[in-house]
């Protein structure tokens, strides 16, 4: 997410760098003001976006103080109008990001999707969850659904996509064809090969390890290995081991257990009693900079 009044300024730059091969790098923009917001989206189109997604869903405290994010989900024309100023400054594909509402008592997301698609959004993203709900209770695909069915333009489908039985679920259950994936590719990256293949996939922790380290030579790769790369490695290194540690090896009866609320939203169990199962697991901070010194030691199992 790259804030457009920074972009604008000159700030934020480093946020659109992207490696030649990625051909569907693509920059979401969060921001009030429409003619910035505008200005914004020809810099990431001329920085090689191949599309512009606009964020009114982001529910953190510091963006929603701003009157960005999902704070224009109660100023529904002010929203309007920077998607149609967007929209007649680039011509590539651009979608919308929105939540079902500010807060349970406003919901308006059927309403905010339609004036979306008037002022020519080509696809919108429901997170279906309200802006003060943030993270917590399981997704309402309910009001999901009604959207899609409310609107002529795509509508993705977001919240709770963590196993191949929720996407299945989903497509069953609704007439939503796209879907986004957020925190389940966070807490395991290779949720998307679950997901194509229809089936869960265990990796074991010499397979961990190896992700792991494929994550950390890409970061030294991106930042640079001097002193100041690193260090902005290690901060988003540690950050991603807070999801990493998250994931346990659900099969499906677990999954019709908790149904319907969502795995994402259940305690994992406790991990198998093993030390490298215990290690990764582990939530603590301490644990979390072992593993960070063990990848740089290279004293870790690999495949």
């Amino acid at each position: 997410m790259v804030l457009a009044h920074k972009l604008v300024k000159g700030g934020e730059r480093t946020l659109l760098r992207h490696h030649p091969e990625e051909t569907d790098f693509g920059v979401q923009l969060a921001g009030k003001h429409p003619e910035v917001m505008a200005e914004a989206a020809v810099i990431g189109v001329e920085s090689g976006a191949a599309f512009i997604d606009l964020n009114f869903g982001c529910p953190i405290d510091l963006v929603v103080r701003k009157g960005m994010g999902a704070a224009l989900l109660r100023r529904p024309t002010k929203l309007v109008e920077v998607v149609a100023a967007v929209r007649e400054a680039v011509d590539v594909p651009l979608s919308v990001k929105i939540r079902l509402g500010y807060s349970q008592k406003e919901l308006n997301c059927v309403q905010v999707a339609l004036r979306v698609e008037e002022a020519g959004a080509d696809a919108i993203g429901i997170h279906g969850r309200t802006r003060n709900q943030r993270y917590r209770m399981s997704a309402d695909w309910a009001l999901i659904d009604e959207v899609a069915r409310a609107v002529s333009l795509p509508v993705l489908g977001n919240g709770d996509l963590l196993t191949c039985w929720d996407l299945e679920r989903r497509r069953r259950e609704t007439c939503v064809e796209s879907f986004l994936v957020a925190r389940g590719a966070l807490v395991k990256p290779w949720v998307f090969a679950e997901l194509h293949e229809g089936r869960p996939l265990d990796p074991q922790p010499v397979e961990r390890w190896s992700m792991m380290r494929r994550y950390l030579d890409l970061a030294r790769e991106h930042f640079g290995d001097d002193e100041q790369g690193m260090t902005r490695v290690r901060r988003f290194f540690l950050w991603h081991l807070g999801f990493w540690n998250r994931y346990y090896p659900w099969q499906e009866e677990d999954f019709l257990r908790t149904a319907p609320e969502s795995l994402l939203q259940a305690r994992n169990p406790h991990p198998p009693d093993d030390p490298q199962w215990q290690l990764l697991a582990s939530a603590e901070e301490a644990d979390h900079e072992r593993i960070w010194e063990r990848l740089l030691a290279g004293e870790h199992p690999v495949v």
